[in-house]
This record gives structure tokens, C-alpha cells and sequence, in this order.
């Protein structure tokens, strides 16, 4: 099964109804959708948020037609993952995993039906393809309308539990586990998804009592997922947040990411302050440490 996906002005709702008529499809009703088109070959659904749906074995023939329809650019064609996703599930992702500077934030919001697609109308996505000024906007969208939680994790409390685990993915799970678990504090839910890293069992292992009653599924590029992008979203404030913190408190601009701007600043910290006093800012285990 594949999937693809676009997104098209819903005055055009009308028009491509007609061009899956003249297609020879089957146009039934559909929730949150103004209609669903379906062939034996494949099923297109066009949400009211004006997120366009297709799927099917092989959609690449019919996508190509509905974009040469409408006049728009090609989008990509997606793998559609061997398990179903739940209407109601939680989502699970983290931000600042990169990023030498900075604590890592694991997020998992809960999703279900309406509230996802409210999700979709509001713009929530990967927090990679929006701009840090449009995340808290976003991330009250999210809040407003989700069950949530996120575990940070400072960059000191980051360091002693990489020593401990010894391994950034265990780290990662341990987050990912947490915050599941927090949600599910909060709300019953029977299904997890998260973004693939390591071993598929890393999470699940870390995972206490109420978190091993759920179906938890990983998968690559997970963000595609709308309670996983809004995970992605919501982890993004809360770095974006401590980041502007920590400028303020060292009276020097942080700089995101791992580059010649990110040791400027890091050096400046540890003239001005102390090596010591850098540890509570940076990820340690990073090349970058060593090297200044």
C-alpha cells in the first residue's frame, strides 16, 4: 500500500469530484472529508482541511493525472506502513537531539479524531518545515485541543544519563518512554507511534506498567503523522524556550545546531565563566567539547 498526499484550495472541492466521476469512481460520504473516491485500484479522500488523500497498491499513474488536473507541483509518493494507525493514538517525538547547546525535549500528544483534524486546519506539521517564530503559535494549537506532555531533559541531567546508558538511543528511549507514560497518566489510549531509531525494543523495554498494555509501532519518517508531528511541535517550544533562557541568563546569543558559531559561543561561555559552568549548557559527549 502507498500513500500520497496534498494539499489543494478547497474551492476546487467540485472539480476534482468531477474528475474522479469522469474517472469512473465510486464517490461515497466521508467524516471530516467532503467525499471519498474509490476504484478497485485505489481510494482518494478529500478532507475538509483541503488535505488531499490517495491511496492504493500503485497510485503513481493517478497522482500524476490529478496533479497534470490541477496545475501543480509533483509531491511525493509514500510507503504506507504494514500496521493501521488508530484514529485515537499518542504520538511521540524530540527536539534538540542535535544540537550541542541545549536540553533534549521528548513530547507525545494524543490524538484522535477531531482533535486531528483540527490539527490538520491549524497547520500543524513537522516542526523541520515550519520557522521557529511560527512554533508557538502552533504548539498553543496543539495544547488547546490534545492531551500532552514533555520531558526535558537539561543538558547536566543529559550527561549523567548518557554515562549511564552509554548510548544516545537508550537515552532517547528512556525520554520517548516517559512521556508516553505521562500521557497515558492522563488518558487511556491503546496504540504509540513513534519516529525508528536503534533497536525497535529500546522503547517497549523501557517502558513501565501502563505503557506495556499498548501497541507501540515505530516507523521511518514518523513525523508524517499528525499526532507525531504535533509531538515534533510541542518539543520544539520547549527547546526554543530554555535556548532564549540560557542566551539571556549568559548575555550571549546561543546558536542552535553544531557549528563555527555554536564553539564561538560555547568559548566565550567558558572564558567568561568556567569549563564546569559550560557542562550545565552542552552535551558533553559531542566532538565539539573536546575540541574547544
Amino acid at each position: 500500500m502507498n500513500n500520497y498526499t496534498l494539499k489543494i484550495d478547497t474551492n476546487r472541492e467540485k472539480e476534482l469530484q468531477n474528475f474522479f466521476r469522469a474517472a469512473g469512481a465510486e464517490i461515497s460520504v466521508q467524516q471530516y472529508a467532503f467525499w471519498r473516491a474509490k476504484t478497485q485500484n485505489y481510494c482518494a479522500i478529500f478532507y475538509n482541511s483541503g488535505k488531499f488523500l490517495l491511496q492504493g497498491a500503485d497510485v503513481a499513474d493517478i497522482a500524476a493525472q490529478v496533479e497534470n488536473f490541477l496545475g501543480v507541483k509533483p509531491a511525493l509518493i509514500a510507503e504506507t506502513p504494514a500496521f493501521n494507525i488508530p484514529a485515537r493514538h499518542i504520538g511521540v517525538d524530540e527536539s534538540g537531539k542535535g544540537d550541542f547547546f541545549g536540553p533534549l525535549v521528548v513530547a507525545a500528544v494524543l490524538v484522535d479524531e477531531k482533535s486531528a483534524d483540527l490539527l490538520i486546519k491549524a497547520g500543524i506539521k513537522d516542526c523541520k518545515k515550519v520557522t521557529d517564530a511560527q512554533i508557538p503559535k502552533l504548539a498553543a494549537a496543539v495544547k488547546n485541543n490534545c492531551v500532552f506532555s514533555t520531558v526535558t531533559i537539561t543538558p547536566a541531567k543529559y550527561n549523567e544519563l548518557y554515562l549511564k546508558f552509554g548510548n544516545l538511543n537508550k537515552l532517547l528511549a528512556w525520554g520517548h518512554a516517559r512521556a508516553i507514560e505521562n500521557v497515558l497518566e492522563k488518558s487511556d489510549c491503546d496504540f504509540a507511534l513513534s519516529d525508528k531509531f536503534g533497536d525497535e525494543n529500546l522503547i517497549k523495554n523501557a517502558l513501565m506498567s501502563k505503557g506495556r498494555k499498548i501497541t507501540l509501532e515505530q516507523m521511518h519518517r514518523a513525523e508524517s503523522d499528525i499526532a507525531v508531528a504535533a509531538a515534533s511541535i510541542v518539543a520544539r517550544e520547549q527547546f526554543l524556550k530554555i535556548m532564549a533562557d540560557f542566551s539571556k541568563k549568559y548575555a550571549v546569543k546561543i546558536p542552535k545546531g553544531c557549528n563555527s558559531e555554536v564553539i564561538a559561543a560555547a568559548r566565550d561561555i567558558a572564558d567568561r565563566f568556567s569549563r564546569d559552568e559550560l557542562k550545565n549548557l552542552v552535551k558533553t559527549h559531542f566532538k565539539t567539547f573536546q575540541e574547544i
